[in-house]
């Protein structure tokens, strides 16, 4: 007669309930594990509700062998664990809580509804339906000497919780007022963990613009924009701020800009304020003009600049003033030099670089030195661009991580 217990018999804390603890809690509780998710807010999935501002962009429709080198240095190591659960089975899983999914025409993929709360409603009243506990401002303090969780209640008190196992999904420490806040960096390291210095990702940048430009153009979006940095040249959109630049071009962009800023103190990019016309039509648009206008009416009827764009140019050519020549004008507005100082800080950055090393993770997604503990999400030494990238690996590792627990406790012997 087998001695394996039956699943009930086993437990598992999961700490975080932001995407990859709740899929990993559905996961689990599935196959009849008792699960207890724990989170030091006082409710559920608050960052997955803040991405839903902007849509809920869950995943992307392109093939993996596009889709995964978005990862980066991270691809070999995610990739099994995105083949296992694809775009396609996470499309399918909100569909199964009644939210259809659709493409949008940059191949993001999106719900219907465009908001994140429906899902997550649908999604906690599974989880209600599976048996899945929820213990919130439980604040994670880290482990006994037998690795078990300790937390730190609303009123001070703290408890370590017995758990057959337990998984970290704590989260990267971007937008820390919604949860994560990195914490997790020196507790594991302690414990003989290594983890990468956490950095911003997918995140704006400083320019040193002059006090005239930023309080007249501060908020105001780029519409026509393309960006090029070294050997990279991207189209699409982006946004003044009071202190640069931020936007989807700059968060496609951040991880090499933030590493040519740590290594040289600034990075250069260019921007193209007229990408859909070469440099030989707009020189000869503006050769053709009639002398005597302003220069902003000139590029203005020449080249259809904008005000913020006029003005880009000049906060791009420093203290000189503008050429009047037209070649020399049209490689300007071909590729304005905006030099960035300094990345935004990591409460304002979209996620985050750095994290648990992947070197110290098993093929189970347990702390090698650790067992016992798993790993999933953003916490992990991962990043990737905007586009449902992030979503989708977070889903992926939590899944991942599910199934590794499965594997150990039904490995282990029953308990006496």
């Amino acid at each position: 007669m087998s001695n394996t217990p039956s699943p009930k018999s086993r437990s598992v804390a999961i700490i975080g309930a932001g995407p990859a603890g709740l899929i990993a809690a559905e996961t689990l509780a599935k196959a009849g594990l008792a699960v207890t998710v724990h989170d030091r807010m006082p409710s559920i999935g608050r960052k997955l509700l803040m991405a839903g501002r902007g849509g809920l962009n869950l995943t992307h429709s392109e093939p993996l062998e596009t889709f995964l080198p978005r990862y980066g240095a991270a691809s070999n190591r995610l990739a099994p664990l995105i083949g296992a659960f694809p775009p396609a089975e996470l499309r399918a899983w909100a569909e199964g809580l009644g939210e259809a999914t659709f493409v949008g025409s940059s191949g993001c993929v999106f719900p219907t509804s465009m908001k994140a709360s429906p899902l997550l409603r649908a999604w906690l009243r599974r989880l209600d339906e599976l048996g899945v506990r929820f213990r919130l401002r439980d604040e994670w303090q880290g482990f006994d000497a037998d690795r078990q969780p300790i937390f730190r209640h609303a009123d001070g008190s703290t408890e370590t919780v017995a758990a057959d196992a337990t998984l970290l999904a704590v989260g990267g420490a971007s937008w820390p007022r919604l949860g994560s806040n990195g914490a997790f960096a020196d507790r594991l390291w302690e414990k003989g963990v290594d983890v990468t210095p956490l950095r911003p990702a997918n995140v704006g940048f400083r320019a040193s613009w002059s006090d005239l430009f930023r309080t007249r153009f501060a908020g105001t979006p780029l519409k026509a924009l393309s960006i090029g940095f070294q050997d990279i040249t991207l189209r699409g959109e982006a946004m003044v701020t009071a202190h640069g630049l931020e936007g989807g071009l700059l968060y496609a962009l951040s991880a090499p800009l933030r590493d040519a800023i740590a290594r040289d103190g600034q990075a250069t990019i260019h921007l193209d304020l007229a990408p859909g016309r070469g440099a030989a039509e707009l020189s000869a648009r503006i050769a053709a003009q009639k002398p005597g206008q302003s220069l902003s009416n000139l590029l203005r009827k020449a080249a259809h600049l904008p005000p913020v764009a006029i003005n880009l140019m000049r906060e791009g050519n420093g203290a000189a003033a503008l050429p009047r020549d037209a070649d020399a004008l049209a490689s300007l507005i071909k590729a304005v030099p905006i030099r960035l100082t300094g990345t935004e800080g990591l409460e304002r950055a979209i996620s985050t670089a750095g994290g648990v090393a992947w070197s110290g993770i098993d093929d189970g997604m347990m702390l090698k030195a650790l067992p016992g503990v798993f790993v999933a999400g953003e916490m992990i030494d991962w990043e990737a661009p905007t586009g449902g990238y992030l979503l989708q690996a977070s889903f992926a590792t939590g899944i991942a991580a599910a199934r590794g627990i499965l594997a150990r406790l039904d490995a282990m012997p029953a308990k006496a």
